[in-house]
């Protein structure tokens, strides 16, 4: 907080001006040598300014200590405080594992996550709703993301299906770099006619136009308020990839199977009953 106090005094023979700055200082400027007499001051004004979005005392803080709490100070989007490790903190980055790279990193993973997360369990879903043939509602660890345990037939077999999605994802993730470290450099290099809608917004994390097609966030409040939430849903979603990848081997069967059963019998289906099993094989 800064705090800035003007007093202005005026009589016939002259006039000052005497300003007080508190912060890391006080500075005292004045147009005369000699200050009048307290008694000719006329008005006084008063000005405060915040020089910080958030403080301890008006955000919601999870587990942040004092460490974090210096350079997590509010204006990242789903910022807490919280950073047991210290990830963020710019004394203790190194190579590219910069604050910057790591907050649009977990934007970014947590986009993927939310599609892949709806993704794997869709299938299953309509399948036992009937929307989509037995057939082909493969579950996701099934569906030749890992070759050997793929089971559908597509065009190609797992193995090339999984080496093309590695080379595409590839050359995707490169640009998406390159657009990371000089932003609107997609927009220069050509691309088949494409270049002129990469541009983006200067904002690698939020480039908008054709990425943002329904036009949200048209203002500053609702924009953080979107932020926040996709922030958010990205963090759930990447928990619920995590949990993907362990049920799979422990019970065999997609999550929405396993949702199922929960709740026909939490007791006998839940986290520990399928660790004890796991461990009988």
């Amino acid at each position: 907080m800064a705090a800035a106090v003007v007093a202005t005094g005026i009589d016939a023979a002259t006039s000052w001006k005497q300003q007080l700055v508190f912060g890391n200082g006080i500075r005292v400027s004045s147009s005369s040598a000699a200050l009048p007499s307290p008694r000719k001051l006329s008005r006084f004004v008063v000005r405060a300014t915040s020089d910080k979005p958030a403080t301890k005392a008006n955000r919601q803080l999870w587990f942040a200590s004092s460490q974090s709490l210096s350079y997590l100070d509010g204006t990242l989007p789903g910022d807490y405080g919280f950073d047991p490790l210290g990830l963020s903190d710019p004394a203790g980055a190194g190579n590219f594992m910069t604050p910057n790279w790591l907050s649009y990193a977990e934007i970014i993973n947590g986009r993927y996550a939310m599609l892949g997360a709806a993704g794997a369990i869709a299938p299953e879903i309509f399948g036992k709703i009937g929307i989509i043939p037995q057939e082909t509602a493969v579950v996701w660890f099934k569906t030749g993301v890992f070759p050997p345990a793929g089971t559908y037939n597509y065009w190609a077999d797992p193995y090339t299906l999984f080496f093309l999605e590695m080379a595409l994802m590839g050359f995707a993730e490169h640009r998406r770099a390159q657009d990371f470290y000089k932003p609107g450099s997609m927009g220069k290099q050509y691309f088949l006619g494409f270049e002129k809608y990469l541009g983006g917004s200067g904002d690698p994390a939020y480039p908008g136009g054709i990425f943002n097609p329904f036009g949200f966030g048209k203002d500053e409040k609702s924009m953080r308020t979107l932020k926040i939430k996709e922030v958010k849903n990205g963090r759930l979603a990447m928990l619920a990839i995590l949990g993907y990848f362990i049920q799979a081997p422990f019970t065999g069967v997609g999550p929405f199977q396993n949702l199922l059963d929960h709740l026909a019998d939490p007791f006998a289906n839940n986290i520990l009953t399928n660790l004890k099993v796991y461990s009988t094989f």
